[in-house]
């Protein structure tokens, strides 16, 4: 069997991140993988190390009309047997036309939670032999939005757990190294700088995580264009001594352990690589429960889901996490187990796999 991958990602974050672990998985089960990526990506260089076939390709976005053309003659050269698209940005409605053109199956994956239109559902997901969704929360809102649940199937997004282990290395370094003080709780946010990633609610809810806790910092791990804006209300609301920008690090499997808490208070996730990396190291999440993110996060299971841009409840729940270090820590277990059980890379490659097999099995001739 033949596939052939569309990742519009350029960094080896998110979604591309998974798509490096479906490469690598796929390979060593004995399938001929084919990427389309843009040139100079991460993507390719993971690919290539996996023994991928990697075909960098120019792509610019939601108006590149002409990639449907030059991803058509990829495909009447190369006559994979299925097209797998893994990005938005252009790549899946130009591709879904692309594989259209050339008669070969299509799958999408769809990695957010967003609504759509119903009339663009029904015109742009006609494209697609199979939707996946990486979360059942994703799933929910596409059949709600028009799809047949028999086209639409749930394979969750994985973690590296021999990367992402429980354990802080060394405390000291990760202090150092992020800027911040010898003592004190350390929450964290890994997440680009977006609105939608609702970092704000965090900063309006440290006032009162101060006033009991009054040692604690919280470090920004991402970028984003937002970074100028917080920066600000940052400064605005005193809390330049308690709050750090990180930026992109590449090393989270070395920092994401030394955190007390992971709160991750977004207005819309899918799921949420960072909350499965995060809950591979044992750390208790504090999350809205958006879209895919009660998958992971289990009230009072492996971490607490206050009710969506409720301020009081997530500083209550922080609050409780951080006088409660035992309980904390029980939460962080829970949460190791639970990435075990049902987040495993073996899990995501196999579902996928299945896919592809349904998909070329009930084909006609």
């Amino acid at each position: 069997m033949t596939v052939l991958h569309v990742e519009t990602g350029r960094h080896l974050y998110g979604g591309a991140l998974q798509v490096a672990y479906l490469l690598r998985g796929l390979q060593a089960a004995g399938l001929r993988n084919l990427l389309v990526c843009p040139p100079g990506s991460a993507i390719a260089t993971a690919a290539r190390e996996a023994g991928v076939t990697v075909l960098e390709t120019a792509m610019a976005g939601d108006a590149d009309v002409g990639f449907v053309f030059r991803l058509r003659r990829i495909l009447r050269r190369e006559r994979p047997d299925i097209v797998h698209l893994h990005s938005r940005r252009g790549a899946d409605l130009w591709g879904g036309i692309a594989a259209r053109l050339a008669g070969i199956p299509v799958i999408l994956t769809r990695r957010v939670d967003n609504p759509e239109p119903r009339w663009w559902v029904g015109l742009k997901y006609g494209l697609y032999d199979r939707v996946l969704s990486i979360s059942e929360g994703i799933r929910q809102v596409l059949i709600a939005e028009g799809l047949a649940p028999s086209r639409v199937s749930c394979v969750h997004s994985a973690v590296d757990t021999e990367r992402y282990r429980p354990g802080c290395a060394d405390a000291v370094n990760f202090r150092r190294a992020l800027g911040l003080r010898d003592d004190g709780p350390v929450l964290g946010v890994v997440a680009q700088l977006i609105a939608r990633k609702g970092h704000r609610y965090l900063l309006q809810a440290l006032p009162g995580i101060l006033a009991v806790q009054p040692q604690t910092q919280v470090v920004f791990l991402g970028q984003g264009p937002l970074e100028a804006e917080l920066r600000a209300e940052v400064e605005q609301l005193g809390l330049g001594d308690t709050v750090h920008f990180a930026g992109f690090r590449d090393d989270l499997e070395q920092l994401l352990p030394c955190l007390d808490v992971l709160v991750h208070p977004a207005e819309m996730e899918g799921l949420g690589v960072s909350l499965l990396q995060a809950a591979a190291c044992g750390v208790p999440i504090v999350a809205f429960p958006a879209g895919g993110i009660p998958e992971i996060v289990c009230e009072g299971e492996t971490g607490y889901l206050p009710a969506l841009g409720d301020v009081s409840a997530l500083q209550q729940r922080i609050i409780e996490l951080l006088q409660d270090p035992q309980r904390a820590r029980s939460l962080g277990q829970q949460g190791r187990a639970l990435v075990e059980r049902a987040f495993s890379i073996d899990a995501m490659v196999q579902g996928n796999l299945a896919v592809y097999r349904q998909l070329l099995f009930q084909r006609p001739a």
